[in-house]
């Protein structure tokens, strides 16, 4: 199975996973790459999936609903996403292409995101996480809908996924992300190396994506929040006290205004 990322507008991507004759695709909030993508490679797109509501994700459903040809969309149970799809909610599973994708509530950044894991298979590939917009490389999504407690709570359950689990976010978010990541823990080696090695890749033309969860536990602040420099620099950033939930909450608030 192959994992593709299809650029989109500005910074997005809509991630594609196929079998050279058959697609599944993820959060298209545009449908003219996913078009392109499956004429090009002669392909016919088997699924859409999809993790909330917001139209850059949304928005390219309706124009290829017509080429499901009897698959579906599916999408969170507790989210307006566009008719008809199946619902979704937390430890469902999806089976398709002889894949078994599992399904893991994330609020935070809207209140129905859910995400999609792919558990390793036997031929070998790592675990991949389509997490849409809960979980980016360096940082998290804004909380619109949700509260810092939820987004604590979803980003340490996706935390516990396997190291090598491949993250899949549908944003080239990463430069800008590590570059506040730097303002809250100036002194994670870890974060100067992937820093390095991110610019590299953005200035070749190559995305920074998928991450990997060790990586994300390493460097990403808001996976972080109970590492001691972190802690101290959402205190200084008016965070109440060391919780989780307090120190995430500040360094939002922070990441928010952060220039």
């Amino acid at each position: 199975m192959k994992l593709v990322a299809l650029p989109a507008f500005t910074d997005n991507y809509i991630w594609m996973l196929h079998d050279d004759r058959q697609a599944i695709v993820v959060d298209p909030g545009d449908a003219a790459p996913v078009a392109a993508a499956l004429d090009g490679l002669g392909l016919a797109l088997a699924a859409i999936l999809v993790t909330h509501h917001h139209p850059d994700h949304v928005g390219g459903v309706a124009a290829l609903r017509p080429r499901l040809q009897g698959g579906q969309v599916w999408g969170p149970a507790r989210e307006s996403i566009p008719l008809p799809f199946l619902p979704l909610a937390d430890g469902d599973v999806v089976d398709l292409l002889g894949l078994r994708f599992q399904v893991i509530d994330v609020p935070g950044h809207t209140a129905g995101h859910i995400a999609y894991y792919l558990p390793a298979t036997g031929d070998g590939e790592a675990p991949v996480l389509f997490c849409g917009d809960t979980l980016f490389s360096g940082g998290c999504g804004r909380l619109f809908e949700g509260t810092p407690a939820q987004m604590h709570q979803s980003l340490g359950r996706l935390a516990g996924l396997p190291g090598n689990t491949r993250v899949c976010c549908a944003h080239e978010y990463t430069e800008s992300n590590l570059k506040f990541a730097q303002a809250v823990e100036p002194a994670n080696a870890a974060l100067a190396r992937y820093t390095v090695a991110c610019r590299a890749l953005r200035a070749g033309g190559l995305p920074t994506l998928p991450s990997t969860i060790a990586q994300e536990r390493a460097i990403n602040p808001f996976m972080r929040c109970n590492a001691p420099d972190v802690i101290t620099a959402a205190q200084t950033q008016g965070a109440a006290d060391a919780s989780g939930p307090a120190v995430l909450g500040a360094l939002r608030a922070w990441k928010n205004q952060f220039r």
